[in-house]
């Protein structure tokens, strides 16, 4: 109950902030890359056997549903309404030119029998499960190679159940890589907006492979606990806006990636074009995170005017020997940080391999990051930048950054290594590594 008391305190709060923000942030929106589409022809899953009591399954009357509308093709697409109830199914296929809508009071319950969930195969710049080798589970919404997909309704609830999936994370007994619950691979023209996700078993909302993505007004819960219970993860994708959201998970609020080692680089797809803007929210690990599968590059990213709340890590740009791919071009700016264990960490030596096959001179290149306009309290760690001997960071650029540790206390020292940059008005100052405002024309290089 304290959890959700807090939750509601922490919405108060990045609303009063998102309101102080407004006059600045008044008209600033990337939505308008996919426009919401009214549909004249309405479906209803009750007209297809859906039963809203919580307990009948209800995959068969969402398969049914869609195959409606895959088959039918009305011009103008099809909506699924989802009236008010608690809808239990397994995962199911999305399919083009439709709008799945949930009612205020409407529930989609993922079923928590591991049989009732279908393996796919792994992702090709993954090249086996994130968890296991071999296959993995299907998404509880799924789709590939669609266009013109609209999730949205009256903040209606999307329920992953993942207890069940973090217990068996936790027990070491999961046979494949646990489920997200909404993965669109391969698509284009996607909307999702003003739905609650909670307790996903694993990622929450994973586009990847997708173009022109439009992620704003959710709301997205799990324990503080929940094992890589991500936020929002674009992957090897492009055109992405992520606007106007509260999310408080058991990792990364929102993660950039772009594929893993040797398989991400060959199949080089970067993510690009990504701008991610006014989100709020408090994790044990990052705010806005990129990272640490990069192998097909990341580059254009702007985040501004984010609210973070009993973080672990409030920016994190993380990667590792055998990743290679690019990192470029980062913009984080308009931060506000409140009780967190480091501010900022741009690191060479985080997360791990797929197997015992990456290539370790497959070095990343991390160059031209800004990382402006930041005030933070209760600090633990300023910040800390690791880049790697043989591969240095450079072109890091730090301005007008205020991070205050616990009152009475010593602000923590920045650590830094292999790295170069500028930093400008940064308090506590970071290391020797970034010169003082007298010479900072290193930024312009990459700006």
């Amino acid at each position: 109950m304290n959890r959700w008391v807090g939750s509601i305190f922490l919405c108060i709060i990045s609303t009063l902030l998102l309101m102080s923000w407004s006059v600045v942030a008044e008209g600033e929106t990337c939505s308008g890359i996919v426009p919401m589409q009214y549909r004249n022809d309405k479906i209803s899953i009750l007209d297809f056997g859906g039963v809203g009591d919580g307990r009948t399954l209800n995959t068969k009357a969402f398969k049914e549903a869609i195959f409606r509308i895959q088959h039918l093709k009305r011009k103008g697409g099809t909506l699924l309404y989802i009236p008010a109830g608690v809808y239990l199914t397994g995962p199911f296929d999305l399919t083009s030119r439709m709008t799945l809508y949930l009612a205020s009071g409407a529930v989609i319950k993922a079923t928590q029998d591991p049989s009732q969930w279908p393996l796919v195969d792994p992702l090709p710049s993954y090249g086996r499960g994130r968890e296991r080798p071999g296959a993995r589970y299907m998404s509880l919404l799924h789709g590939d190679g669609l266009h013109d997909v609209i999730i949205t309704g009256e903040n209606g609830t999307i329920d992953g159940q993942g207890d069940v999936w973090w217990n068996m994370w936790r027990q070491r007994t999961l046979q494949f890589t646990r489920p997200h619950l909404v993965e669109l691979m391969n698509s284009r023209g996607i909307l999702i907006s003003n739905v609650i996700f909670k307790n996903s078993p694993f990622w929450n909302i994973h586009p990847v492979y997708c173009s022109n993505v439009v992620i704003r007004y959710v709301t997205i819960l799990a324990p503080a606990d929940s094992p890589n219970t991500d936020g929002i993860d674009p992957d090897s994708s492009s055109n992405v806006c992520i606007e106007d959201s509260y999310i408080s998970v058991g990792d990364d609020l929102v993660a950039v990636k772009s594929g893993w080692d040797q398989y991400g680089i060959a199949y080089g797809r970067p993510s690009h074009g990504i701008t991610i803007r006014r989100i709020t929210g408090s994790s044990p690990f990052a705010g806005i995170a990129v990272g640490s599968e990069t192998s097909g590059g990341v580059v254009d990213v702007l985040a501004e005017h984010i609210s973070l709340f009993n973080m672990g890590v409030g920016i994190h740009i993380k990667t590792n020997i055998g990743r290679g791919g690019m990192i470029r071009n980062i913009t984080v700016s308009n931060v506000y940080m409140e009780n967190a264990r480091t501010g900022i960490k741009i690191a060479g030596d985080v997360g791990d391999h797929p197997d015992e096959n990456f290539n370790p001179n497959a070095l990343p290149v991390v160059k031209g990051i800004k990382i402006k306009d930041v005030w933070g309290e209760k600090v633990l760690q300023a910040g800390l930048i690791h880049g790697l001997k043989n591969s240095p960071f450079s072109g890091i650029c730090l301005s007008n950054i205020n991070l205050h540790g616990n009152p009475g206390s010593q602000n923590s020292i920045w650590k830094c290594s292999d790295v170069s940059g500028a930093a400008i008005q940064v308090s506590p100052f970071p290391c020797a590594e970034l010169t003082s405002s007298q010479q900072t024309g290193a930024c312009s290089t990459y700006f």
